[in-house]
């Protein structure tokens, strides 16, 4: 059973899916539902050829459906009920099932971009796809049962909360001011400095003034992109070459590779926000040091108000000195 419940007091959707709870959870050593099914395996797996170098699957347990069921409760009108409609893949991102993303080449993750890109155009020419939201859980910490180097991409019926916030936030500076609220963002920082963890021609990526993270970091568009479809070659190759550089500097902090939340965020796919949607991507790791996490409690779970036990400068001094070293 998937379907959306309307929660009238945030004015959001809530998504149930209840067959979720029977999705795969820490498989035995010997297999791998993402690795290439072996020549006369018992149980085939999510890829049916020997050997691949980057795919995209059917997620085998998804939250939204092309064809839904009909919602278990009948809605009313304070208590909307709808069909979970949309659609859920993976994204494999090495066939390599320990691989480790911050030791693969530049083209790896060029390669990677080109794949989102392609993936956020084709889903989001489907009428009732609204946002192509791309995303990756990595790491124990934040709940991932499945080891093989994943990410994962949803196609929503609608434009979630928070980027619907973020969305309308821009769109407000950018009638008082005639400006994109995230390239000013950039200028800011830009011109401060201290929170920059690396950059290149056409991206940066910084330790946000306001994170709510320890070590959070934004990569952002240096000129006004509103998404991967505003993207040519040069693009790729450059949020490619520094996505491998937010590696290096996340799993080079600890020396291990960085739990985290990424969360790409775009121009929603029903053509609306074109003038001040700006492609970037926020990184969330729930480690505060070496061996604590950031626990999400009372202040952030029930009153939205996130505490940060770091300050942002110090942060990206940190993940600069982590990526320098990497590089030597």
């Amino acid at each position: 059973m998937t379907e959306r419940r309307w929660d009238p007091t945030l004015r959001e959707w809530v998504i149930t899916a209840t067959h979720r709870q029977e999705r795969t959870f820490k498989p035995p050593a010997d297999y791998c539902p993402f690795c290439p099914t072996e020549e006369g395996a018992e149980y085939p797996t999510a890829i049916p050829e020997p050997d691949y170098d980057m795919a995209v699957v059917e997620n085998g347990f998804p939250s939204l459906q092309p064809d839904p069921p009909e919602p278990a409760v009948e809605g009313s009108d304070l208590l909307p009920a709808e069909p979970a409609n949309g659609q859920c893949e993976v994204v494999l991102f090495t066939p390599e099932h320990d691989g480790t993303m911050s030791q693969e080449p530049v083209s790896r993750f060029v390669k990677l971009v080109k794949l989102w890109r392609d993936r956020y155009e084709t889903l989001g020419e489907k009428a009732d796809h609204e946002y192509v939201y791309i995303f990756e859980n990595r790491g124990e910490d934040v709940g991932v049962t499945l080891h093989h180097p994943h990410g994962q991409i949803y196609a929503y019926p609608f434009v979630p909360p928070k980027i619907q916030t973020e969305l309308q936030s821009s769109q407000d500076h950018l009638e008082e001011h005639g400006r994109c609220l995230f390239c000013d963002l950039l200028d800011d920082e830009r011109e401060d400095g201290r929170r920059i963890v690396a950059q290149n021609d056409a991206f940066t990526a910084v330790v946000p003034y306001f994170a709510r993270w320890a070590y959070e970091v934004h990569v952002y568009a240096n000129e006004h992109l509103p998404s991967l479809a505003a993207f040519d070659s040069d693009h790729e190759r450059a949020l490619g070459s520094l996505l491998k550089d937010v590696q290096l500097a996340y799993d080079g902090l600890f020396d291990e590779e960085m739990p985290y939340v990424m969360a790409m965020h775009q121009q929603p796919t029903n053509e609306t926000g074109e003038d001040y949607a700006h492609f970037h991507m926020e990184f969330y790791p729930p480690k505060r040091t070496e061996d604590k996490l950031k626990h999400l409690a009372g202040s952030e779970l029930g009153a939205g108000t996130y505490i940060n036990n770091k300050l942002a400068e110090e942060s990206a001094a940190e993940l600069r000195e982590s990526l320098d070293a990497a590089r030597e």
